[in-house]
């Protein structure tokens, strides 16, 4: 007994060191800001100890910074860096310096004019922000006074200073998990030529008055899975595009977005409206849109191409809101039209080097299948020339039209193009204007009450072929 009582002990004893090595092998992997120098008052500038945890974990081959429970961490710019997961504890906040002067390096590149970078990072591998705390960009801090349904923005220079949330530029192995972005002064998640990108369970909650204030741009990026995300947004929720500052990272392709709600003051699922390049194979499903200015939108005017683009089973509810917003209020919208020529702030960067005007590119293959919609005004289907949008598939289809608002319908909007901005008289089901070959199936229009103004037919084409509607 005395020796199977040793042999226990000895067990026990081997056991607990065992357990103890592995305790502080782990610890040795957690980089907690406090340790480098933060302070989580909310009013000292912690970037200089962050920045130094980051590249701490970084350097001795990775693991978890951790920005501790019960703190509000104000900052200034900082970048990420490989192997690094930024790990935000519950009740725990990064908070953006209001102090304007401290973005000095612009969202893109050599073209400053529209907003400077706050988190970052560039050429990464193996890059993660987790936890449930927050991420605030003091948006309101960097507007100009309270409009009725907007913020004026403060005039600019050479350089607009309002910081962008977050910009990962080349990344390979992105995850973004259950974290809480608010208060975006300018877009939120900016991804620019990243490779398999997922982005799970986050909540962007925005101020809806925000101009620019997008919650998720997709920029020239390959194989990303957006999914069970809850965004509101000034500006659009969820955008896919192809920026010509970053050219070099080739088409954007492979997307899914799933299990998703937006709200949005501009459009909540768009494609465009900057596209040099292409955009294909992407899936959008299971998603609602509710209170939103547009809904679904193709909004092409480059000479980039849209093709093989599907969106199923979701819910669509928009209503108008003022000019200050693109769109009047379409729940569905396809288009192609060349870009207004026009003294943009970075009007240099509009056209292709050396133009000074462009041109647009194809949107085909499009389908739209299983999408209930309410709003003020139906889906606009429409190109400069029949044949640039073709090969359009609604199938069930069903369009529930009611006025709710008081302002005047019978109206699209075709912005940002190139001559008249909208498209008025009245207000259909379907507005299909010069489009070849457009297919509705099993879809159907209702009017409700109160009828939106200028209430008139299901079904409009104005020089469009191929249009066939079947039962």
């Amino acid at each position: 007994m005395t020796g199977i009582f040793k042999t226990n002990r000895l067990l026990l004893f081997v056991l607990g060191i065992c357990l103890l090595g592995s305790c502080q092998t782990k610890q040795t992997n957690v980089y907690n800001i406090l340790d480098y120098g933060a302070t989580g008052d909310g009013t000292t500038d912690d970037a200089p100890a962050l920045q130094r945890a980051i590249d701490a974990c970084s350097k001795a081959g990775g693991g978890t910074v951790l920005v501790p429970a019960g703190h509000t961490f104000l900052c200034s710019p900082f970048r990420l860096a490989s192997y690094v997961d930024l790990h935000l504890e519950p009740n725990s906040c990064l908070l953006a310096n209001p102090d304007e002067s401290a973005y000095t390096e612009s969202a893109f590149g050599e073209n400053r004019g529209e907003g400077m970078m706050w988190i970052s990072g560039k050429g990464l591998k193996n890059v993660s922000i987790t936890g449930t705390g927050t991420i605030d960009g003091n948006g309101v801090a960097f507007m100009g006074k309270e409009l009725e349904d907007s913020y004026e923005l403060k005039p600019v220079t050479d350089f607009d200073p309002r910081p962008h949330v977050l910009t990962l530029t080349d990344v390979e192995k992105l995850v973004i998990r259950d974290v809480t972005i608010r208060n975006s002064a300018y877009w939120t998640v900016h991804l620019i030529g990243c490779r398999d990108a997922s982005i799970d369970g986050i909540s962007i909650l925005n101020n809806l008055k925000i101009r620019n204030g997008d919650g998720i741009d997709v920029d020239h990026s390959k194989d990303v899975r957006i999914a069970n995300c809850f965004i509101e947004s000034g500006d659009d929720c969820i955008c896919l595009k192809n920026r010509r500052e970053f050219e070099q990272y080739g088409p954007c392709e492979d997307v899914v977005v799933s299990n998703c709600t937006m709200t949005s003051r501009s459009c909540a699922i768009k494609i465009g409206s900057e596209n040099m390049d292409s955009i294909r194979r992407v899936l959008f499903t299971n998603c609602i849109i509710k209170d939103s200015n547009r809904g679904i939108g193709i909004q092409n005017r480059d000479e980039g191409t849209v093709t093989n683009v599907v969106f199923s089973n979701m819910i669509v509810d928009c209503r108008f809101f003022s000019d200050v917003w693109w769109g009047k209020a379409e729940a569905i919208y396809v288009t192609s039209y060349p870009r207004a020529v026009g003294n943009h702030k970075d009007a240099g960067w509009r056209f292709p080097k050396g133009a000074t005007k462009g041109a647009c590119g194809e949107v085909s293959h499009i389908y739209f299948h299983n999408i209930r919609c309410t709003s003020e005004n139906g889906a606009f289907v429409g190109g400069d020339t029949p044949e640039k949008v073709n090969h359009i598939y609604f199938d069930q289809v069903s369009l529930s039209l009611q006025k709710k608002t008081s302002y005047e319908g019978g109206i699209y909007d075709k912005r940002p193009c190139d001559g008249e901005g909208f498209v008025r008289g009245n207000t259909y089901g379907f507005y299909i204007d010069t489009a070849s070959d457009i297919r509705l199936q099993s879809c159907n229009v209702a009017w409700g009450t109160p009828r939106p103004d200028h209430a008139a037919d299901n079904v409009k084409t104005v020089n469009a072929t191929g249009v066939k509607v079947m039962p």
